[in-house]
């Protein structure tokens, strides 16, 4: 472990630092390390390994389309991507044209385009996002992040955008007229802690934007697929954005990304408007399919609500200095925390073998994948007053 960590460091820019642990294999839940060690994974690869490790229905797919033809580009047809689209069509209603790409960013990348176009169409000039959203890290989706010590560095951005406070609908109204091209949101923000907003935020969003002519676009990135018990995190509140952005667990492990706009706004690119070389890769594509027809034929969905619930339930139970409560839905929940010590939290919690992510300094991530059973949800919650007795101040190390 201790070379592999050299030699990451000597290979790779500086970027991530060197991560603590050495993967080396994995199954259901569980991941061993290089020296044997075995973990429960309660952070899925950040919410994309759906059907957790070694599944055999994305073993047996893969495989297949690895043998039968890996690769097409965009010159040439291939099956599974048409069956990938038309399969998205059918969850979001039948009515939606699909871009697939490799990743959530480059799903962010391509709605932004979309917004831009539709912008310039209409003589709308500006765009507007959340303080503390997180939409990616290339230039475009990067000028939607609202997150200053990320996105402060690389700027000045090619377009206006306007943040405002997550879940005031207030805000958002007064923010959003007739000048506006879009609105860009996630349903709940992943990145800055699993933060949710209040009920009826996107259904008041969506009325925001119908009233003044603006695109809703739905970054979905984190919380579809199963992700909080439903297909997408925006049929809670019954509110389908013009635009919705798939990526993570759409995959279930394999890169893939998926912008997806509804009516007219389907038909805003012309040819030649938008690629992708890897965009619709056969073997993605098919990893995709066996990850939808595994949530829906082993009923994951309302598993995750289930297990969830469980793992909420008993995080909540805990009474313990360093605990101030859990949030968030589904199998998608955040263990929050009375000051910053999520980094000596995820580091007990790794020495007691369970995977969680410090996501912010007093708030840690639990995005297991959607198999994760009762019983394990409950040896984690179980294990956790120890977890953060073994983190309190004075006990680290």
């Amino acid at each position: 472990m201790s070379d592999l960590r050299t030699r990451f460091e000597a290979a790779f820019m500086p970027n991530y630092g060197v991560p603590p642990v050495a993967l080396a294999r994995g199954e259901g839940c569980r991941v061993w390390d290089t020296a044997g060690r075995e973990y429960l994974d309660l952070i899925a690869g950040i919410a994309v390994s759906s059907l957790g490790h070694g599944h055999p229905a994305l073993v047996e797919a893969v495989s297949a389309q690895a043998a039968a033809l890996a690769h097409t580009s965009n010159l040439f047809l291939n099956e599974p991507e048409v069956l990938l689209a038309e399969r998205l069509r059918e969850l979001l209603g039948g009515d939606g044209r699909v871009f697939l790409a490799n990743s959530g960013t480059e799903a962010n990348e391509c709605a932004l385009k979309l917004a831009i176009k539709y912008g310039k169409q209409n003589g709308r000039s500006y765009f507007v996002a959340a303080e503390n959203g997180f939409h990616g890290r290339s230039l475009g989706a990067l000028s939607l992040t609202g997150k200053a010590s990320i996105r402060e560095p690389f700027g000045p951005f090619a377009i206006d955008v306007r943040f405002v406070p997550y879940g005031d609908a207030g805000a958002l109204k007064a923010s959003v007229d007739e000048d506006c091209a879009a609105v860009f949101l996630e349903p709940t923000q992943g990145e800055a802690g699993v933060v949710p907003p209040p009920d009826g935020y996107f259904t008041a969003a969506r009325e925001i934007c119908d009233a003044a002519g603006a695109l809703f676009v739905a970054d979905e990135i984190q919380s579809a697929i199963g992700r909080t018990g439903t297909w997408f995190a925006f049929e809670h509140e019954n509110a389908r954005p013009d635009v919705i952005t798939l990526a993570k667990g759409l995959g279930g492990g394999l890169p893939v990304g998926a912008c997806v706009a509804f009516g007219p706004h389907g038909d805003l690119f012309a040819k030649g408007d938008h690629g992708s070389t890897f965009g619709g890769n056969p073997v993605a594509a098919a990893a995709a399919l066996a990850v939808l027809a595994t949530i829906e034929k082993d009923g994951l969905l309302a598993h995750a609500v289930s297990v969830g619930e469980a793992l909420a339930s008993g995080l909540a139970a805990i009474e313990h200095p360093l605990l101030a409560g859990v949030r968030g839905r589904g199998l998608w929940r955040a263990a929050v925390l009375t000051g910053p010590h999520a980094a000596a939290v995820e580091a007990a919690a790794r020495d007691a073998g369970f995977l969680i992510n410090a996501l912010q300094p007093d708030a840690l991530r639990i995005a297991p994948p959607l198999v994760l059973t009762a019983g394990q949800a409950r040896s984690f919650t179980d294990a956790f007053p120890s977890i953060l007795d073994a983190a309190s101040p004075g006990q680290e190390g």
